[in-house]
């Protein structure tokens, strides 16, 4: 007896899914790729431009050259004859010492020199009487030569009185001081009655021609300065009196006190109004090399140091580069290298972003780069 087996019964819907499934099966493993994430940004085009920062300073008027008038010689002083606000020429008499110890010291200084010259006239006439008399033999070669040698000590004992004279004679003159320049007088170190040295100061005078500003200019902004600027002075009781100037003279070395350098301005053509010893104010614009100013929410950190995302306009890909801050303002950074006039920096948004990240532009800065 034959027992057929009957397959199951398979409605024709199931059967037609299922044939499809199994058709497409390969296709159903493999699923599409992900499309990249593309983020949106908000971006900025960078321009460069000279854009310093204006710096003003106090500072004082004085001449470019001063000159002290002082005594070679020490004394007491007798009697000055000038004043602070008085104006001297050269050759005029400014003040006198007592002479009278310096008159003494010629006086001894010529008696000296006396002695010298008779002693001189002796051993002339010693070495001419010895000079005939060593040829007839009547005195000995050796007799002759000591006569020589007394003759070369006497004339050089005349020779050094005579600089002794000469000595004494100056310091004579010395006892009146004269100035050697033209100028007025802003100083004065002695009184009449005092007893001076050699070489301080009895007055001081501002020479005549060119006036200075004078400034005490922080470190900081002198490592910011790349080049001598030019420098507005003006005074400050009446700002309408002002002129140009340019830097002079830099103190190469930073007072120990204040850490500060002074810094010399000569002024181009100073009104007489702009008086020695007026208070000035000084002003500049510090740092005339390019830079830029961005957002301040640009900056990321990249090895510790500041960098911006830097947009690849063909690709639309973005770039950590480092940049080089000059300063941190309120509602910008400014820097001057790390990135080339007309890149686009992403300004928001920029925390979200690595290497190589696709990125969406905002209209109004895709344009200009593209």
């Amino acid at each position: 007896m034959r027992i057929a087996v009957q397959p199951p019964f398979v409605s024709s819907g199931r059967a037609t899914g299922l044939a499809l499934c199994l058709l497409l099966a390969p296709g159903c493993a493999r699923q599409p790729p992900p499309a990249p994430l593309v983020r949106p940004v908000l971006t900025a085009v960078v321009h460069f431009g000279d854009t310093g920062e204006p710096v003003s300073l106090s500072g004082q008027i004085e001449a470019q050259n001063q000159t002290n008038l002082a005594f070679r010689i020490g004394g007491r002083l007798v009697e000055r004859r000038v004043s602070i606000g008085d104006t001297v020429s050269p050759g005029q008499l400014v003040a006198r010492i007592e002479s009278q110890d310096a008159k003494n010291a010629l006086s001894s200084a010529q008696a000296d020199l006396a002695a010298a010259q008779a002693t001189l006239v002796q051993a002339r006439n010693n070495e001419s009487r010895y000079k005939s008399l060593v040829a007839t033999g009547v005195v000995s070669r050796a007799q002759y030569d000591d006569a020589e040698q007394q003759l070369a000590a006497a004339q050089s004992r005349v020779s050094a009185a005579n600089a002794s004279v000469q000595s004494a004679r100056d310091n004579v003159g010395y006892t009146d001081l004269q100035s050697n320049v033209a100028g007025s007088v802003t100083a004065k170190g002695a009184e009449p009655g005092e007893v001076v040295q050699a070489g301080q100061m009895i007055v001081q005078v501002a020479q005549k021609g060119g006036k200075d500003a004078v400034f005490n200019v922080p470190a900081a902004l002198m490592r910011r300065s790349t080049k001598p600027p030019m420098v507005t002075v003006a005074l400050v009781d009446d700002p309408r009196i002002s002129t140009t100037g340019h830097v002079r003279e830099i103190s190469p070395q930073a007072d120990p006190t204040t850490g500060t350098y002074v810094v010399k301005v000569a002024l181009d053509s100073p009104p007489d109004t702009m008086r020695l010893g007026a208070t000035v104010v000084g002003s500049v614009v510090s740092s005339s090399e390019p830079v830029a100013s961005i957002p301040g929410a640009a900056l990321i950190q990249v090895n510790g140091k500041p960098a911006v995302w830097v947009v690849d306009p063909a690709k639309r890909t973005v770039a950590a580069r480092p940049v080089e801050v000059v300063r941190y303002e309120t509602a910008a950074t400014v820097i001057s290298s790390g990135v080339k006039n007309g890149d686009i920096v992403v300004i928001a948004g920029v925390h979200a972003l690595r290497p190589g990240q696709q990125v969406k532009l905002s209209q109004a800065a895709a344009q200009p780069g593209a």
